[in-house]
């Protein structure tokens, strides 16, 4: 039996595609309860295989990259926001932040988390996401931090909050548009920041 080192966006569906097994075999194998959900950094048994396969670091920004203060964002989360909120707003706000940030997450994890800006940080899976303690300029730091406000200066970000993702460059974050300085964005409360498990 062969071992697999678990990447960031892997699914058990493509490892058994490409080691030629079932779900379910990889599932007995190494005790999975919920088949949805595996860990980066774990090893597999793989069944009826007698390989062993360690993939190389990523080169690319897709996969989960560390900030200073050792939280772990995704660049892949990142890199699904800003190709969601080029495709609905571009540099404009539509009002859409929560369908943004859901849809990126939905591509990402293949989950879908609902509510508006203020309730996505009570939708988000636990087993997923973890609430983190940092600064708004060191979670800009970070790709692919969630971010959640419950109030801003907007009309109806008095009423719904706001949610984006970071992009890492330190100031820009993403949702239904693209919030080219969202330091310098005024007049928000209550932030909670997540970052992927």
């Amino acid at each position: 039996m062969g071992t697999y080192k678990i990447r960031s966006g892997d699914t058990l569906s493509g490892i058994a595609a490409r080691y030629k097994t079932s779900v379910s075999a990889l599932a007995r194998a190494n005790g999975i309860k919920n088949v949805n959900l595996i860990y980066a950094g774990r090893s597999l048994r793989i069944p009826g295989s007698t390989d062993s396969f360690t993939p190389a670091k990523p080169t690319h920004t897709t996969g989960v990259r560390p900030s200073s203060s050792g939280v772990h964002g995704s660049s892949s989360l990142a890199a699904n926001a800003r190709a969601v909120a080029g495709s609905m707003g571009g540099y404009n706000s539509q009002g859409l932040c929560a369908t943004g940030v859901s849809r990126a997450i939905q591509r990402t994890y293949g989950i879908k988390v609902w509510g508006n800006g203020n309730q996505i940080d009570n939708n988000l899976p636990r087993n997923r996401f973890r609430q983190v303690n940092m600064s708004l300029a060191e979670a800009l730091r970070t790709p692919g931090l969630i971010l959640t406000w419950e109030r801003t200066s907007s009309r109806l970000g008095s009423i719904y909050g706001h949610t984006a993702i970071t992009s890492g460059d330190g100031r820009s974050s993403y949702s239904d548009f693209i919030e080219r300085n969202t330091l310098a964005a005024g007049g928000r409360s209550g932030l909670k920041i997540f970052a992927p498990i």
